[in-house]
């Protein structure tokens, strides 16, 4: 049972990466889902989550408008595209996923089981 997080990388300011989060030994139909990342000197914070139940989103004001988080449930994956990066996007992004039944606003990392390894995203010119 695990969460394997991908894509992350080097990109310029302005530029896109594409984050996927795989999910194996178990289904993620019925999660929650979320993005999190963690720069160094700084606490953990969640970039976006997406619900079980409606699929519906939530994303950090600072990445409004830039980063989208979807989910495919036939692929077991969930993505996070990011567009216009900045440097201050600039961390290891966290994916985590749990049996949550209401939105998943609601919730805060404690209380997601599963997490995966965390991909390095640098955005540098």
């Amino acid at each position: 049972v695990q969460l394997q997080a991908s894509g992350g990388g080097l990109a310029q300011p302005g530029g896109s990466l594409r984050l996927s989060c795989e999910a194996s030994g178990f289904t993620l139909g019925g999660h929650a889902i979320a993005w999190y990342r963690q720069a160094p000197g700084r606490e953990r914070e969640r970039v976006a989550c997406i619900s079980s139940s409606d699929f519906s989103t939530y994303h950090l004001d600072s990445v409004k408008g830039r980063f989208t988080m979807s989910r495919d449930n036939a692929k077991n994956t969930a993505y996070l595209q990011m567009n216009n990066l900045r440097h201050e996007d600039t961390a290891v992004y966290l994916c985590a996923a749990e049996r949550l039944a209401l939105s998943c606003i609601h919730y805060n990392s404690h209380e997601y089981g599963h997490w995966g390894q965390g991909t390095q995203v640098t955005v540098s010119s």
